[in-house]
């Protein structure tokens, strides 16, 4: 079984990210959205709900997936809780080629700290290259519409957004 892990803040999950998450399950047999405790940042939303918000939503856009998408929570090295979980994958969307500079140093530097880990590259499609949490989280703060960028269960725990589509 080919078993891929695809980590993040996901501080919220937008669609671009599931987009990543479908892709990478019609090539791994197991994908793990692994969301990072980070203690020097302060999220938006706190592990319990972030967990909970990305389990209802990969559950509600791809619920023929059901078995197949993990999610947990994780500190640490991503290479190690890929090698705890019996991951040889780590999964990375890309927007832009911005992205592609920071990700391919960051898969070289994994790559030298587990020669048995790989990162494979997914480009997020066209309609949600734009998107980033951050944008997400600052359209939500203003009160601004963000229904058509994340799931209905992330826009319900951001503060001020309107969800219309």
């Amino acid at each position: 079984m080919k078993s891929a892990v695809y980590p993040g803040s996901f501080d919220p999950i937008t669609y671009g990210h599931l987009d990543v998450v479908r892709r990478a399950a019609d090539v791994f047999d197991r994908v793990i959205l692994a969301v990072l405790v980070n203690p020097r940042k302060t999220p938006l939303l706190g592990i319990e709900e972030r967990l909970e918000t990305i389990r209802r939503s990969v559950a509600e856009t791809w619920p023929e997936l059901a078995g197949r998408v993990e999610v947990e929570a994780f500190d640490g090295l991503t290479v190690e809780f890929c090698r705890a979980a019996g991951a040889g994958f780590i999964v990375r969307g890309l927007r832009a080629i911005s992205d592609f500079e920071t990700e391919l140093q960051m898969a070289h530097t994994n790559r030298k700290l587990a020669p048995d880990v790989d990162t494979v590259f997914f480009m997020t499609s066209l309609e949600h290259s734009y998107l980033s949490s951050s944008l997400v989280k600052e359209i939500a703060s203003f009160g601004g519409d963000v229904g058509r960028m994340v799931p209905p269960a992330a826009a319900a725990r951001l503060p001020g957004a309107k969800r219309g589509l």
